[in-house]
């Protein structure tokens, strides 16, 4: 990348312009705009997987991770000709899909990528995700709270992949067979957080207002719906240390005291991703017919 306020990269046939490669875009560790790229390129085989065909949503940080940021769902313009636009509602949104989009939108400070839970003309989940949202600013129980609800789901036949939000949180991202609808996402999903909170009622909560929360952990089933997003595997997230979120094996949140989410970063996911590859990707699409089966029969009984 060359040293000078502006310029262009040749990308898969597409020019992509970058302009002041050596703006600061964390100050810890010390990730330039130039380096930020080369993140980018290599974690794009796997982001890429999660926002294809998707609407998306970036946050943009213009100042770099610690300054004012704006959400931005349209389109920045002017926006270059390999660059696909969807429409949905009144939004144009940027379809990410390839290595030069991602580049592209690197370089608009874009730090963070939050898609679409459903592909683009459809209204069907391409997967199902849970949010677990601790209510204090840092929780050490929540490596502890993903295992507990990754065994109710295990125990329903349901396999999941824990992922860290990037931020504070863990998400369980479980991949599924195409066809269930969000209703039926959001009914196991509110059977499953009352269970653990009637089997839990000190650890977990299913308050949405966080004044009424005290410091459970905040099951959330609603986020995953139409028009809402969550942090996309693999995107880096805009705090101190360049985390970035990362799906984990079962085994290192386990008997883990206590959980630090901010060791998975832009310094070392290369690294991890060389060594253990894409952990959904390897877990197999979910059937949820028994389980919905048995929720519609006690909900007739």
């Amino acid at each position: 990348m060359p040293a000078a306020s502006k310029g262009t990269i040749q990308v898969e046939g597409c020019e992509v312009a970058v302009s002041n490669p050596n703006k600061l875009m964390w100050e810890e560790p010390r990730i330039d705009k130039a380096q930020f790229l080369q993140k980018l390129a290599e974690l794009a085989p796997y982001l890429l997987r999660y926002c294809r065909n998707r609407y998306l949503t970036t946050i943009r940080f213009p100042d770099g991770a610690l300054g004012k940021s704006f959400y931005q769902k349209n389109a920045p313009e002017p926006t270059p000709d390999y660059v696909r636009v969807e429409r949905l509602e009144d939004t144009h949104y940027v379809v990410l899909e390839s290595l030069p989009v991602l580049l592209w939108l690197g370089n608009l400070a874009c730090l963070e990528f939050h898609p679409s839970f459903h592909e683009v003309g459809s209204t069907l989940p391409c997967e199902w995700v849970i949010d677990l949202d601790p209510s204090l600013e840092y929780d050490p129980r929540m490596a502890e709270a993903a295992v507990i609800i990754g065994d109710i789901l295990h125990s329903l036949q349901i396999e999941a992949v824990p992922k860290t939000s990037g931020a504070t949180g863990i998400q369980l991202y479980i991949p599924i067979q195409p066809g269930y609808t969000f209703e039926q996402l959001r009914a196991i999903g509110k059977f499953v957080a009352t269970f653990a909170v009637q089997q839990h009622p000190q650890l977990f909560t299913i308050e949405r207002f966080k004044k009424d929360r005290g410091d459970r952990i905040y099951f959330d089933y609603l986020q995953h719906w139409p028009g809402k997003t969550l942090s996309s595997p693999y995107t880096p997230r805009a705090r101190k240390g360049a985390p970035v979120s990362t799906p984990l094996r079962w085994e290192e949140l386990r008997d883990v005291y206590p959980f630090e989410p901010s060791q998975y970063n832009l310094s070392n996911i290369g690294e991890r991703l060389r060594r253990h590859g894409d952990l959904i990707a390897a877990c197999p699409k979910q059937r949820l017919d028994e389980v919905l089966a048995f929720l519609e029969k006690r909900r007739l009984t």
